[in-house]
């Protein structure tokens, strides 16, 4: 091994680089497929997990004479939902169900093996029954839901439970009783920002359904768009949406896809802010007094607390939110219409003369009260027309009917608040997707902890939750490796027992769960090869840019805003590296946590061997543990370690890679570091002064961020550091 005799990081990767090439690895990559299901509540692979579940002997054999029969008065939705069950099945295992046409009232044969029935129909609203029984036997299958809500939502169990042996596909034998812990589990799309066509609506309203979510908010105004078709103001969407928008026609025919699958739409029209699409076409409704305020106002390419607002003072602007909500009233069925509130920096109302002069008459000293004025004057149109109102953590304020629905963005205690004043509340913080935190990061986020200081009256108050899917920086291309798999994991956290918080056991069903989405048509993980193509061009191997993509994540949080040097806009290209990347990287994940167990075996062997000689028979079983973490490690860090020279002729060949070279060698030097870590600490070598300093001066450079991106393996590889520096003394077991 080469010792460094130079502190010129530049010296050192040329040094480094000139002597660690060494052929790719052809062993065979350590499987991440899922082991097939087992017999055991700890392994049962559907998500989110059962309410109850008692496992039973044997298991139902899935035949292609299968069929379904549906009685009670639930509604029309359950045939279509067993004709999708049926369909979805099929595709996967190859067997033929529908050789006899679809499922109706009247092909429905009493003597199937497949039972379901309801009590009664169900309605789309908050608190409606969605729990279900499920008892599956060797002979057969009942399924009984209260309302055909639940029937679905047990059908989606069914779904997940669908498993395969030696001999076949099958069911395992088992007794679910199962019902939500929270009634409103939701998602937000934000289809103003980048627009989402009504067939990738369609889509993740399938994706929704197997998770048992319930609730799809819309959020189809803002500053760069106003995306739904108003028949009355047609200058709403014919200036304000750059030709994308939803006809009504299209909206109730995603109202309806949503109803056969037992999800609500919620519309979001967000005022007073966050509202310049409206003043295109309309803008003597704004606050704004001359050009200084962007009158002729334009669609906002650019994302921020922007300055339009709506004119709370204006009896004309009621006299039209009037007439348009009972168009959109008359349009969505939902109880619900949110009307966001949120983000108004006031500058408006501040420098507007006639607003100023009406909040000293009215006694409205600050843009909060002007803003509860706004919103009062708001939700008695809405009560007229029928509806419900509900808006941000803004609406909040001290007056506010009690009547209305708070969604909390900006922290839990203002969830609990607004709760022990006996206001209606879902929660968001903490579920906002588009920051790309893990997995786990939302899994844990308890809406309801027990430490928490809530009355049981006051803790009904709080009805679920919504994960937000903000659209700055997705389109259709990378929608789905945002919100899927991770929005799983949200969703049992909304419809499972607070208990059920295993992260391991977690991850291990989102593989599966994961599968499943891919098998509905999600294309979190096809996607990306396409999208490599893209960036390489037809004729290159994309496999080393993939090896170097599956160990990186998209910055978190808003940093990658930050990291670029130019201000970004709804024209960003949202191709590059940090698209096709994913917000939680399973190989980097699971490499994490097999060093983190290599580095245990390690001391415990280490102390075991200052131990007395009775430990030896037990060191023997944790040698062997050791020596297969070490293989799976080596091997890993080896194909790293090789990737970059791979990788480096894809990237001077396509110039918009460039931006991802300095990382790749990053990688290549992070794995070569991490092996000589592993060999130190397994051979007992003391690490130098000068080993540590050329190791500190990789561990910095891979920490900065290149291509809005991190290097996921980094905290795996200081950790190997930190053993090697630390006294552990390892033996050589080669």
């Amino acid at each position: 091994m080469l010792r460094f005799r130079t502190l010129s990081f530049s010296c050192f990767v040329l040094a480094v680089v000139a002597s660690t090439s060494i052929a790719f690895a052809q062993k065979a990559a350590p499987s991440n497929t899922p082991a097939p299901p087992i017999q055991n509540l700890s392994t049962l692979n559907v998500m989110p997990l059962p309410q109850d579940v008692k496992l039973t002997a044997g298991k139902f054999r899935l035949a292609s004479t299968a069929t379904v029969y549906v009685s009670g008065s639930g509604h029309s939705r359950v045939y279509g939902a067993a004709n999708r069950f049926l369909r979805q099945v099929s595709d996967r295992t190859g067997l033929n169900f529908m050789t006899e046409g679809y499922v109706t009232p009247q092909d429905t044969v009493k003597s199937s093996p497949i039972q379901i029935s309801c009590r009664r129909a169900g309605k789309l609203v908050l608190g409606e029954d969605e729990s279900y029984t499920l008892t599956v036997t060797p002979q057969q299958i009942t399924l009984f839901g209260e309302t055909d809500l639940g029937a679905l939502r047990g059908l989606a169990t069914l779904q997940q439970l669908v498993a395969a042996d030696d001999d076949g596909y099958y069911v395992p034998a088992l007794i679910i009783t199962d019902k939500p812990r929270f009634p409103w589990r939701g998602i937000l799309l934000d289809v103003s920002r980048h627009f989402l066509p009504v067939d990738v609506v369609k889509k993740q309203l399938d994706l929704l359904a197997l998770v048992k979510m319930n609730v799809l908010h819309l959020h189809l105004t803002d500053d760069q768009g106003f995306r739904i078709e108003s028949k009355i103001f047609p200058k709403l969407h014919e200036m304000g949406s750059d030709g994308q928008f939803y006809t009504q026609a299209d909206m109730r025919d995603i109202i309806q896809y949503a109803d056969d699958r037992g999800i609500r739409i919620v519309p979001e029209f967000d005022l007073p802010g966050h509202s310049t699409s409206w003043y295109i076409g309309y803008p003597e409704f704004s606050s704004g007094t001359g050009a200084t305020f962007g009158t002729p106002y334009q669609i906002d390419r650019k994302w921020g607390r922007n300055s339009p607002v709506m004119n709370p003072i204006k009896e004309e602007v009621y006299q039209f939110l009037d007439v348009f909500f009972k168009e959109m009233s008359e349009l969505f069925p939902d109880e619900y219409l949110h009307i966001g509130g949120d983000e108004n920096n006031g500058v408006q109302w501040a420098v507007n003369p006639d607003i100023q002069t009406f909040m000293k008459a009215n006694n409205l000293p600050n843009k909060e009260a002007m803003q509860n004025y706004f919103n009062k004057r708001l939700q008695a149109i809405l009560t007229k027309h029928g509806k419900k109102v509900m808006g941000w953590d803004e609406i909040f304020v001290e007056g506010v009917p009690k009547t209305i629905m708070i969604q909390s963005w900006q922290g839990k205690e203002a969830l609990y608040k607004a709760a022990r004043q006996g206001y209606s509340t879902i929660l968001s913080h903490g579920y906002y997707i588009d920051l790309n935190q893990p997995t786990d990061f939302h899994y844990l986020n308890e809406p309801l902890p027990d430490s928490v200081k809530l009355s049981a009256d006051e803790r009904k108050h709080i009805y679920g939750g919504e994960a937000c899917m903000w659209s700055e920086w997705v389109v259709p291309g990378n929608l789905d490796s945002r919100i899927w798999p991770r929005t799983a994991a949200i969703a049992e956290r909304f419809w499972s027992a607070a208990s059920v918080r295993d992260v391991e056991d977690m991850y291990r069903r989102l593989d599966y769960i994961g599968a499943s989405l891919e098998q509905l048509g999600s294309q979190h993980e096809s996607n990306v090869p396409v999208m490599l193509r893209r960036l390489t061009g037809v004729n290159e191997d994309i496999q080393p840019l993939k090896t170097f993509v599956d160990v990186l994540e998209t910055v978190k949080e808003y940093r990658r805003g930050q990291l670029l040097r130019f201000s970004y806009s709804t024209f960003y290209p949202l191709t590059g590296v940090a698209d096709v990347v994913r917000p939680d990287s399973r190989t980097a994940r699971q490499f994490r946590n097999l060093t983190a167990r290599y580095v245990v075996s390690l001391k415990e062997i280490a102390d075991g061997g200052r131990s007395a000689s009775g430990k030896i028979a037990q060191d023997s079983g944790k040698i062997e543990i050791l020596s297969a973490q070490r293989e799976a490690m080596t091997y890993w860090l080896n194909v790293w370690k090789s990737n970059h020279e791979r990788l480096l002729p894809t990237i001077q060949r396509n110039p918009r890679l460039k931006e991802i070279e300095e990382h790749s060698l990053s990688l290549s030097l992070l794995a070569q570091t991490g092996l000589e870590a592993m060999d130190r600490l397994e051979r007992g070598v003391a690490v130098t002064a000068q080993w540590r300093h050329v190791a500190g001066l990789i561990i910095e450079r891979a920490k900065q961020p290149k291509a809005q991106t991190d290097i996921m393996i980094l905290p795996a590889i200081e950790q190997l550091l930190k053993a090697a520096g630390s006294g552990v003394e390892g033996k050589s077991r080669r």
